[in-house]
């Protein structure tokens, strides 16, 4: 059975890379540092081996430092780089004196201040760059960007895309229908996978249930299978919710029904593969 693998988590250190999103009376619980040691002990507390860690805001040096990170706790980097201009040399500075390899590239598309930024055509030649290297891009977007999203897949075929916190489904209790619809278009596309993350960070501790979630999680069994579909906490923002160890027992709670193989790929196989983590 493959080390269970958490394929969502950040750190930060705010004197380096200030994390301006972070409102210190709304979010207290993540309003301070988190490092190498916070990590070890949260994914003791769930349960989970190692962890791919995210970048948190749109910075080539918040990259580079995080790719200095030196140890086991951290399988892999999902980086930014600016897919706008020369993608090649910006990989070349993350990973010249990393610790960590380079698994992947994300933006912040979804607070980005251009609404069209998935379909530049500058941005889509850098997606062709991180193709040709080998690389997943991570979607972080809104609903209403999930059709921006299906274009990217069809265009870039050959682009694993992995898709974060399922595209940001209503929370309990709202109409899920529309992001249904769309969650499931993109999944027809095969060059997708998603990540069961991020669901009960806008949500009061103590407020919600495994079962408040079964809606969004059981659409995307349906939709990609578990084959396509992979853990992450999204800590240290579970914290917001209540912490990362309640949401991973949820999700477990919410895949009871699957075999013990399946659960396994959900929980760290997935993301071996999907991110070619060593």
């Amino acid at each position: 059975m493959s080390a269970g693998v958490d394929a969502h988590v950040h750190l930060w250190d705010r004197s380096a890379d200030p994390q301006d999103w972070i409102d210190p009376e709304t979010m207290a619980p993540i309003a301070r540092d988190f490092g190498i040691c916070d990590l070890s002990g949260m994914l003791a507390s769930t349960g989970l081996d190692r962890a791919v860690v995210v970048q948190s805001s749109n910075s080539l040096e918040e990259s580079i430092r995080l790719a200095s990170l030196d140890s086991s706790a951290v399988a892999g980097l999902v980086a930014w780089v600016d897919l706008t201009a020369a993608v090649a040399p910006q990989l070349d500075r993350i990973r010249s004196n990393a610790a960590v390899p380079v698994v992947g590239v994300r933006h912040l598309a979804h607070i980005d201040p251009d609404p069209q930024w998935l379909m530049r055509e500058d941005v889509g030649a850098g997606l062709t760059v991180l193709e040709r290297e080998g690389l997943c891009f991570d979607l972080v977007v809104r609903e209403w960007q999930l059709p921006q999203a299906v274009h990217l897949a069809t265009r870039h075929s050959g682009l694993r895309l992995v898709l974060d916190h399922l595209g940001g489904p209503p929370a309990p209790g709202q109409d899920v229908s529309g992001w249904a619809s769309r969650l499931r278009e993109l999944a027809r596309r095969p060059n997708v996978v998603a990540k069961i993350s991020g669901l009960t960070s806008g949500l009061v501790p103590g407020s919600w249930r495994a079962a408040d979630l079964a809606g969004p999680v059981t659409v995307a069994l349906e939709s990609f299978g578990p084959e396509r579909l992979l853990y992450g906490s999204d800590w240290p923002l579970a914290e917001l919710g209540g912490g990362a160890a309640p949401w991973k027992s949820a999700v477990q709670a919410l895949l009871d029904g699957l075999s013990t193989a399946q659960r396994a790929r959900i929980f760290g196989g997935n993301a071996a593969d999907v991110y070619s983590l060593s």
